[in-house]
């Protein structure tokens, strides 16, 4: 390998270097932080306790450190502390490193070209300087690298408590509320940036495997991943394209949304969306996609009353008792089809898929064993409850003889 030309510059060159460069550092760093001002004054600049800024704390602390080590090779080693504390400053206010950078290239470039002034009045040879410049570049990306480091630790103190404060509305938001807290709402959306809607709806899913990634819900939509069975707050769900967004975001999960309701309802919303997960898990409800209750009405209305429609059942259907249970099930069939088909037997024979005298003759044997009863509005409202519960339940199922 070549030997360094910085190695072999004499050591009273060095020491010289070293010594005009470190006495010329706190003017240097003033140039600089002028510079910086002069070209980004929106920027503010935090001071410590004398009141001197902290950039230019840093800036003065970068040249020694550049500079110190000089005499032992052109690999200086970058202070890490205080330019972490650089770029963990720039993500706690929420701004990107892009500005930080910038300057941090605009402290090297003014710094070389006074070191490169130095290297001249000190007779350093040209080789040595430009191995000092390429240092002067790796020193840049370490400094960068350290407030990288710092910037990503405060991102992520940032999301974390964000999380926290969003987990802590949700909370509120999903109580069964004891007089008015409006007030303690809209501080507390105010606090993550959460504008207060004026409907609501609220989902549960069912997370497709332990370590599933978080759903992209997209804006607005706040999600609660903590719990077992994580929770989406839709704010407006009415809102144009919010469904299909939600739609996408949640392909392949399991869960349910439940109905649009006012802000103070929102744990109205929460227990019919929970109800119809739980049918979901005794597979009464299709799962790998997220249901919206209000299309599912039918069934969230009959499916959980199941101790009520079975007692009901042996009430209105005591007449099939002593059918078997072919027979039972074939008239249970053709009641239900009469009671939801307008018309007679043809159109009750079309429904079922039978011939018009197979559907005649069944008629017939439910007049014989309900008598007048069958055409009483109230009974045939509550075989129909009945009926249909069953046939979700897959009691009922056209075809199984």
């Amino acid at each position: 390998m070549t030997r360094p030309a910085w190695q072999d510059v004499p050591r009273s060159k060095l020491d010289r270097f070293e010594e005009i460069a470190r006495s010329e550092a706190p003017e240097l760093a003033q140039t600089i932080l002028f510079q910086i001002r002069q070209e980004y004054p929106y920027l503010h600049l935090v001071e410590d306790e004398s009141g001197e800024p902290l950039a230019l704390v840093g800036i003065r602390r970068a040249i020694e450190g550049f500079v110190h080590n000089l005499t032992g090779g052109v690999h200086p080693r970058v202070p890490p502390e205080m330019f972490q504390e650089f770029g963990r400053g720039e993500g706690l206010e929420g701004r990107s490193l892009d500005a930080l950078q910038a300057i941090y290239r605009l402290g090297v470039r003014l710094t070389w070209r006074r070191l490169a002034e130095i290297g001249q009045q000190v007779d350093i040879p040209a080789p040595a300087m430009y191995e000092l410049a390429e240092s002067g570049f790796q020193y840049l990306d370490g400094l960068v690298e350290q407030s990288v480091r710092g910037y990503a630790e405060a991102a992520a103190r940032r999301a974390s408590e964000r999380l926290r404060l969003q987990r802590q509305l949700i909370e509120l938001l999903l109580m069964e509320h004891r007089g008015d807290v409006s007030m303690t709402l809209a501080e507390r959306a105010a606090r993550i940036g959460w504008e207060l809607p004026e409907t609501i709806a609220v989902g549960v899913l069912m997370r497709p495997a332990r370590e599933a990634v978080a759903p992209a819900v997209g804006q607005g939509i706040l999600l609660e991943m903590e719990s077992e069975q994580p929770r989406v707050v839709i704010p407006n769900p009415e809102t144009a394209g919010r469904a299909e967004i939600l739609r996408r975001a949640t392909a392949g999960w399991s869960g349910a949304i439940g109905p649009s309701v006012p802000l103070a309802a929102a744990a109205t919303s929460l227990r019919w969306a929970e109800t119809t997960v739980q049918l979901i898990k005794k597979g009464l409800l299709p799962q790998g996609e997220v249901l919206h209750c209000t299309e599912r009405t039918e069934e969230l209305l009959l499916l959980p009353a199941q101790e009520l429609i079975d007692a009901a059942a042996r009430r209105c259907l005591a007449p099939l008792d002593g059918l078997s249970a072919t027979q039972s099930r074939r008239l249970a069939e053709t009641l239900l089809a009469w009671i939801e088909t307008p018309g007679g037997a043809p159109e009750v024979a079309a429904r079922l898929g039978v011939h018009p005298q197979t559907a005649r003759y069944r008629l017939r044997q439910i007049r014989e064993l309900w008598g007048e009863a069958i055409d009483e509005p109230d009974q045939r409202f509550e075989m129909l409850m009945v009926l249909r519960a069953l046939r979700l339940r897959g009691d009922l199922a056209p075809g199984q003889d």
